[in-house]
């Protein structure tokens, strides 16, 4: 029996909404790859206030442009987020690109059990930027780098300098989990 996903599920194309119905049941709402209207973002702010939406867009530079855009005009829609090794075809022929198209059952269950709601614990603090110099996510020869690194092993994906202290406390994590989850960055 498929698992059900009560939220609309915003994705790039045909081919994510093919591959996420293969494994769920599951309404989706394509946004035509990086063409996103203002009709797009009307429609998908109603989406929100009737169902719910989490945003499971391709980790890649349009996928992060098209969450950015929907998260700035809806901020209250939920955030999934694929590693970018669990997005990679499987074939050679399925082309360079990566997509939720590729990923399997296991990548898509976790990425969609773990998205966040939408909804900022009402005290978390942000991380300060000494904090983040300590931990070598800014200013640093290799930040970028642990950003990456960080990003995958929290699945919130990928953020600049500037973007982190925010999503981080957007997911609530901590100061104690950031440095726990840097502990594998070699």
């Amino acid at each position: 029996m498929k698992p059900v996903i009560g939220p609309v599920v915003v994705v790039e194309g045909r081919d994510d909404t093919a591959n996420l119905k293969r494994f769920f049941y599951v309404d989706t709402y394509e946004t035509r790859g990086s063409a996103l209207s203002r009709e797009d973002i009307e429609r998908i702010a109603r989406l929100q206030e009737q169902r719910g939406v989490i945003v499971f867009t391709d980790p890649d530079y349009q996928g992060e442009r098209i969450r950015k855009m929907i998260s700035q005009a809806v901020p209250e829609v939920g955030q999934a987020f694929l590693k970018r090794g669990e997005a990679v075809p499987k074939s050679k022929t399925a082309g360079r690109s990566l997509g939720i198209e590729h990923a399997d059952f296991e990548a898509l269950k976790e990425a969609l059990d773990g998205a966040f709601t939408g909804r900022s614990p009402d005290k978390q603090e942000l991380i300060s930027q000494a904090d983040l110099m300590r931990l070598g996510l800014l200013a640093g020869i290799d930040s970028r780098k642990r950003r990456e690194y960080v990003g995958e092993v929290l699945r919130i994906g990928y953020s600049n300098g500037k973007q982190l202290p925010k999503r981080l406390a957007m997911f609530g994590i901590s100061l104690e989990v950031l440095e726990k989850a840097l502990e594998g960055f070699e």
